[in-house]
C-alpha cells in the first residue's frame, strides 16, 4: 500500500492511494508529486475543495469513478466537458461543474485526520485559498 501526506497550515492528513481500484490514476497522480498548490472551495459540488488544472490533460479515462465522493475521498477528473481537476469531499458532495454533474476517478481516501477535514474545508470556504503540499510517505 502507498500513502500520501497532505499538509495545509496546521492541518495534516494522511491518505491511502487506491492502487488496486484506480491503478492508472494513481500512477498519474504519483507523477504529479510532490505537489505544491492551493485548495480552493468548489463552486457547484457542495462540501468539497479542489485544485483546477484548466486545459491540462493526462490521457486518463474513467476508472473507479463516482459523482458522489464521501467525506475524505479524493477524485481526479481527467477533463472533458469541464477542466481537469482534483476534488476532495469534506462533507456532502455531488461532483458537478457549470455543465452539470461530472464523474471523477476515486483514487485516494483520507485515513488519518478525517476528524479535522470539515474544519479545514470550512477554513477554505470562509478564508479563501489555502496552500497545500502533498507528498508520498
Amino acid at each position: 500500500m502507498k500513502y500520501v501526506e497532505i499538509k495545509a497550515g496546521s492541518f495534516t492528513f494522511k491518505g491511502r492511494l487506491l492502487t488496486d481500484e484506480a491503478p492508472e490514476t494513481c500512477r498519474v497522480f504519483e507523477e504529479m508529486l510532490p505537489l505544491k498548490s492551493q485548495f480552493i472551495h468548489v463552486r457547484w459540488s457542495g462540501e468539497g475543495i479542489w485544485i483546477p488544472y484548466g486545459d491540462q490533460r493526462t490521457g486518463l479515462s474513467y476508472e473507479n469513478h463516482t459523482s458522489h465522493p464521501a467525506k475524505g475521498e479524493m477524485l481526479l477528473y481527467p477533463g472533458g466537458i469541464s477542466e481537469m481537476e482534483l476534488i476532495m469531499a469534506y462533507g456532502r458532495c455531488c461532483f458537478a461543474s457549470q455543465h452539470g454533474q461530472l464523474s471523477g476517478n476515486h483514487f485516494l481516501t483520507i485515513t488519518e485526520g478525517l476528524e479535522d477535514l470539515e474544519a479545514f474545508g470550512k477554513k477554505v470556504l470562509w478564508e479563501g485559498a489555502q496552500d497545500i503540499e502533498i507528498k508520498l510517505i
